[in-house]
């Protein structure tokens, strides 16, 4: 499809400053923070770019295809946008724009169960193209009833939170009333005047919602009594009877995300998962942790050839992916660095970002000789 790259915003850092200046100061930092001092947050990427490549230029060569095979469809590109929370909060109707560029540019989109669009509004813009990331309800009835309704979609892949035993501990969260549900104090309604397009925004599309949850929501509730529905609706942590049971109700593509240790991406095999997705969170659950490269590392020469191994978190641009897909993984996630695109650019953000990064991975395969995707794993430097 054309290119929408718009040439002011080249690198995915122009898109973080341009979305800082276009939100209010709540929504950014809980797009923009991770949990207690960033440190995961922060060496995610660094360790990320600590790998090298090495490249051979005089050698035959053709034209590189980002094509990749997952799950048994061919994306254009192997990379997709992660699952992201309370999405409308930091620009109205961005899960929708994200899910319509995806389906666009044939990569996929994965819908969280706690973002500001339903399973049925994502599945009718990507025409059943759409990944679902389950929260763990507390209730079998109201896990069996959002699973029905994602086969209902046709998602083709359920993603299943191993990260979520609790909500990550965030200072900017807190101070800005923006934990678990949010609420709208006078210091955030103040720094909402200061982004007039956004609020115009907001007022036009409506205040975003959980719309995933509002069929299982009394009506009318206010703060308090929210939150203690969401504390009440979610049973974060994961155990091997729930997995069973999940893999019993689903019969599509069952994915594990947030495994990090070999330990649970062997449970995850041993209970008949088709794959894992590496992954802290994006630095949001724990703060202790080794990056998720590293992880990656050690999780895919081991298993590899037995299921497939994705990974997210840190990725920031095309040169991040080529340097995660040569360390071994199958296929790639961002979540920061699509919303940061729609944050700054509204409509045109999505498209902007999956093509700027097209762009970018492109040159880096150029430069190394490398004809196919799985071609960088050969370029990559042993250290």
């Amino acid at each position: 499809m054309k290119s929408e790259v718009n040439y002011k915003y080249p690198s995915v850092e122009d898109l973080r400053i341009r979305a800082k200046s276009k939100i209010p100061k709540f929504a950014f930092e809980y797009l923009d923070g991770g949990c207690n001092n960033d440190v995961n947050l922060k060496k995610n990427t660094e360790r990320i770019r600590d790998i090298e490549l090495k490249p051979k230029y005089l050698v035959d060569y053709k034209a590189p295809s980002l094509k990749t095979e997952l799950f048994g469809h061919t994306y254009d590109a192997p990379f997709g946008i992660s699952p992201v929370g309370l999405q409308g909060l930091m620009w109205p109707k961005s899960p929708e724009i994200l899910a319509k560029a995806a389906y666009d540019h044939n990569i996929p989109f994965m819908l969280s169960t706690v973002t500001t669009a339903s399973i049925e509004i994502i599945a009718e813009i990507t025409e059943g193209k759409a990944w679902f990331q389950l929260y763990h309800p507390a209730e079998d009835s109201v896990t069996k009833d959002i699973l029905k309704r994602a086969k209902a979609a046709e998602c083709p892949v359920l993603v299943i939170l191993a990260d979520v035993p609790s909500f990550g501990y965030r200072p900017r969260d807190i101070r800005n009333g923006l934990s678990m549900p949010p609420k709208m104090t006078i210091t955030n309604i103040i720094n909402a005047i200061k982004r007039p397009h956004w609020s115009l925004q907001t007022l036009i599309n409506g205040q975003p919602s959980f719309e995933i949850l509002k069929p299982y929501m009394p009506k009318n509730l206010n703060i308090s009594q929210l939150a203690k529905f969401m504390d009440g609706t979610f049973s974060g942590r994961l155990n091997e009877d729930k997995i069973k049971k999940i893999r019993d109700l689903w019969k599509g593509k069952l994915v594990l995300k947030g495994a990090e240790s070999v330990h649970d991406v062997e449970k995850a095999y041993q209970l008949g998962l088709d794959g894992v997705i590496i992954s802290n969170h994006g630095g949001r659950q724990v703060d202790v942790g080794q990056a998720t490269i590293d992880s990656l590392k050690t999780i895919a020469p081991l298993y590899k050839d037995k299921f497939t191994v994705m990974m997210d978190s840190g990725i920031r641009g095309g040169a991040d992916v080529a340097r995660v897909m040569a360390s071994g993984a199958d296929f790639s996630f961002m979540g920061r660095t699509f919303m940061y695109g729609v944050s700054a650019l509204g409509r045109k953000g999505g498209n902007h970002t999956i093509a700027m990064l097209k762009t970018q991975l492109t040159q880096v395969m150029e430069q190394m000789s490398c004809g196919e995707i799985k071609d960088l794993q050969s370029k990559l430097v042993l250290k």
